[in-house]
Parts: structure tokens; sequence; C-alpha cells
């Protein structure tokens, strides 16, 4: 046995054949029904020439054939490849482009997308099509999954597998175009799937040791992100090779999440950070609700923002959980953890984490950022790290260096390092905002400003200033029909953050635009900042489109 990702999963299956793996809609999976359908689509698929090192698109939201698809592409020692389904015609052909997809499975709500790509991709030659119940009927020479399903054997007797086998995380597309992060099954397995143990930082060192670590019972998990995001991927994956269950959410809707976790008495719940959060407490305040949520133990949030005010409020609703900020990246994996409980929520302007895994904080002369010295570095990682960029040699030699002889990958979200060794994560430097040439990290003006009792929702982004080369502007969804000023929000920030990081321009819309896993969308921020309030900095404000 391997580390490789399939072999870690029909592991599983053998241990816990019977035991629920996976929960979408109204479908449900044990392991071994699991493995018979992924077997079964294997086999189509390599009956129809798909094989090792080949790239099968996955175009869909969240429901069982996703998870079915990515089994069978890993089985046949392929590589599925993650496509974001709010792309629209140019940044799909780019990225069906990009990723050399030969095959391509797809919910039939996207099937006209599909079609309109074909003749512009010659080299993809087979597209399967999942019944999604919207009634869009399937493109001539589409193959219906089912029919896929039914036509390959359910036996497992497949060719060895290597460690070297390659899984490829299509990430970005918010500040550019979308970028494929290679990895090798065993650094994926060690950075994200679950082979070092957060709590020790102790490695694996036999893949059998997964197997037995479900032995002792079996937890339930509800990651609320779309499959598309890499979190969801990892519960889904690493949580299977323990023998755990995951509940997957088609489409998020805060009301039917707190349902989930009473129904299908969830454990553990997968957040990104407040723009799901908040939402999240706004429900549970709904007087004509009420859940059992007596069984959900932790949340954690990664990949975006989970500010104190918001963390104070699941405490206060839920006390009996603890709290788990994750920081880490799709080129570095879990860059490190902090747990906390109610009461322990302070943080300075952003999470302050244990390292894990081979992770540093570099200076700009590439020296490791003293501890305690206030020094701004950025996050690096060495050892388990990926191979580089798919067909992207220049960004990969930007991102991945060698320092002293070492490989890094370092992505670009600064920290700060203080004594006790912990690392504050300040936010990704792509977006940071230079005012006067004072660096401004976005998330820490957003956490002040979504703190203010009539803002439900904020993205901050610079905005062009002729004396500054950039201001700082917020973008603000107001609590019902509340209109807060400039002036109210600056007053308020100030409390929390510096004089030189308070918004100097404000624009109130009815909706903050982000990504499907609740990450900010900047390219719309950009749009909307770029023309000025005629009363920027002196309390005017403008509703996007006025």
């Amino acid at each position: 046995m391997t580390f490789n990702l399939a072999d870690l999963f029909e592991a599983a299956v053998d241990a816990y054949g019977d035991r629920e793996y996976l929960v979408a809609a109204d479908e449900r999976r044990t392991y071994a029904e699991m493995e018979e359908r992924a077997n079964r689509l294997a086999h189509f698929l390599a009956a129809h020439g798909v094989g090792p090192g080949d790239h099968v698109g996955i175009y869909s939201t969240n429901n069982v054939e996703w998870v079915e698809t990515a089994w069978a592409v890993f089985k046949l020692r392929a590589v599925w490849i993650n496509i974001n389904y709010r792309y629209v015609k140019d940044e799909l052909r780019y990225l069906f482009t990009n990723a050399d997809l030969v095959a391509l499975v797809h919910q039939a709500e996207f099937g006209p997308q599909v079609a309109a790509l074909l003749p512009d991709l010659p080299d993809l030659r087979l597209v399967i099509g999942v019944d999604d119940g919207s009634g869009v009927p399937l493109s001539e020479g589409t193959v219906p999954f089912e029919e896929a399903m039914a036509a390959g054997s359910p036996e497992r007797d497949f060719a060895p597998r290597s460690n070297d086998d390659l899984y490829i995380l299509y990430t970005g597309g918010t500040t550019g175009l979308p970028k494929g992060v290679v990895w090798r099954h065993e650094d994926v397995f060690y950075a994200l799937g679950g082979g070092v143990d957060p709590t020790t930082n102790t490695r694996i060192i036999h893949p059998e040791e997964m197997v037995e670590k479900g032995r002792g019972g079996q937890l339930t998990l509800l990651p609320i992100a779309p499959l598309m995001h890499g979190a969801t991927q990892w519960s889904v994956l690493g949580q299977s090779f323990v023998g755990n269950r995951t509940i997957l959410v088609p489409k998020f809707d805060p009301h039917h999440v707190w349902r989930l976790v009473e129904s299908e008495k969830a454990n553990s719940m997968m957040i990104t950070g407040d723009a799901m959060g908040k939402p999240l407490i706004e429900a549970l305040g709904d007087p004509d609700a009420s859940y059992d949520l007596s069984s959900l133990l932790a949340v954690t949030s990664s990949a975006a923002l989970f500010s104190a005010p918001v963390k104070d409020e699941f405490f206060r609703h839920l006390p009996h959980i603890v709290i788990v900020d994750a920081i880490g990246s799709s080129e570095s994996g879990n860059n490190g953890m902090a747990t906390m409980t109610k009461g322990g929520t302070a943080m300075k302007s952003g999470p302050t984490v244990s390292i894990l895994g081979d992770t540093v904080v570099f200076d700009e002369d590439l020296k490791p950022v003293e501890p305690g010295s206030g020094t701004i570095g950025k996050i690096a990682r060495s050892g388990d790290i990926p191979v580089g960029y798919y067909n992207d040699p220049a960004k990969t030699a930007e991102v991945f260096i060698t320092v002293d002889g070492t490989r890094y990958v370092m992505p670009g979200d600064f920290a700060t390092v203080e004594e006790d060794g912990s690392i504050t994560l300040l936010g990704r430097g792509s977006v940071s905002i230079n005012s006067g040439g004072e660096k401004i990290f976005p998330e820490e003006v957003e956490s002040a400003v979504r703190s203010h009792p009539e803002v439900f929702d904020a993205i901050v982004v610079g905005a062009p200033d002729e004396r500054w080369g950039q201001r700082v502007a917020a973008i603000i969804q107001p609590r019902d029909e509340r209109r807060p000023t400039l002036e109210d929000i600056q007053s308020h920030c100030r409390d929390a953050i510096a004089g030189y990081k308070v918004p100097r321009q404000l624009h109130v819309v009815e909706i903050i635009v982000r990504s499907p896993s609740g990450k900010p969308d900047y390219r719309w921020a950009a749009e909307i900042v770029a023309e000025v309030p005629h009363e920027s900095d002196s309390g005017g404000a403008r509703t996007a489109g006025q």
C-alpha cells in the first residue's frame, strides 16, 4: 500500500464498507456503495481511452456524482480538474484549454456552456452529463452519467498506483486567471490529507495508520463551501481515510445548514469566515427558528477572515463548542491552526496560530523573521509542497523559490512572528493597499467595518488616489434598510484600527459579490471603487449602479 489517495480510500472501504460515507441532498452512499460506483465509472472512462496522467474536468455544484467522479479518476491514476461553475465563457475556455482536458463530467444545467465551447476544444473527446433535475436536455453526443455507470464493471482490478501520481487544484480567478497547483499524492496527503496531526505536529509513518485512527468511531463533518474549493475537497477526501462521514450542502442557505446539523447530527462544521459565519448567526437569531445543535462540537474557519465579534456570537449561541482558525493556501497546505473557547476570541490584525509543518516567515532578504521583532514577512513552507503550477513556468519560478539549498513555496501571504513563535496572518500581498508608502491589509480593515452594527457585510480594497497612490475604500452591504455614512464608518473604525487604515471612500451596495466559497470577488470590487463618490472622505456615499 502507498500514500496514493485512491489506495488510502480503498483501505477505508475494506475496513468500513458498511459505514455511511457521504450525504448530499437526497442521496446517500456507504463506503462500499461509493467504491462500487467509482469502479464502474472508472472502467467506463478507461474503455474510452482515459488513463494515467489524463485530465478529467468536473463541472458541477455539490452532489454525489462529483465525488464518484473524483474517485473514479484517481483509481485510473488520472487527474481530476475542479471547475468553478461561476465562470463565464472566456474563463471556461481558458481553464479547459490550460488544463488540457480529455474528458469532462458536467451537471446538465451547465450543458449549454459546454456545448458552446466544444468547437474550440478538439482534445476533449468524452463528455458525460449528470441529470440534475433542471430540465436542461443533454447535448447530442453527451453520455448520461447513469448510462456510463451501468456500462462499467464494479470490480476493483486496477493497475498498481504510485505516490508520484498527481492531484491538481485550480485556484484563483478573483484577481487574475486561474492557476492549477500540481501536487504529488504523497505530498498533498501530508499537507492537506491528515498525514500530519495538527495537535501534535507528528507525521503518519505507514499508510495503514490512517485506517487505525478511525477504529474509535465515526465523526460527521459538514463543510459548507463548494467542492470546487479545496477545503471541502479535503473534508471529502481526507476524512474518508479514517472512516468519517461528510455532509454536502448543494447551495449555501443558513437555515438549511442548521437543519442539516440537527437532522444529521453533525459534529464539526467548516465555514469560510464571516461571509458564512455572519448569516449563520443571523439565522440563529431568527425568533421563528429553533434547532437542536447539541451534536455540534467544533466550527472551523479557513480561507477568509473570521472576526472576533462573529466568533463571540457563535459562543453566545453555542457556548459548548470550540472554534478553530486555520490558515493556509492551495499552494502550501495547512500552515497553522489555533483553537479557542468562549472568552478567548481576541486577536490582533489577523488570526494568530501555532505553526504546522515546515512553515517559516521570511523577511525581504529571505531571512527568517525574528520572533517578537514586529517585522512583516511572507509565509513560506518547505518539505511537502507542490511541484508547481500547471502550464505556467513563469509563475512557478516566482512562487517556488530556493533558499540556502532548500525549496520553498511562498504564495504571498504576509505575517509577523510573535515572541512565542506563533504567527499572525496579515493578508495576501496581491490585494494589500499601498497608501503613501504604508502597507494596509484589507482583512484588518474589513474586520473593523463589519463590526459596525448597521453593516451586514463588507469588502475593503484600494482605490486610485492622485496624492497617495491608493486610498482605503470600503464597499458595504448594510443591514436591512439602514444607510450608514462614511463618517459613521470612520468614527466606528477609529476605535479599532490606526487612522491611516480608516476608509476614505464608501460605497453602499445591495449585496456583496463573493465566490460560492465566500471569498471576496476583488475584480468586482475594483470596478465598484473605480468611480469616486462625489464626497469621498467627507461623508458621501453612493449606491452601486447609481
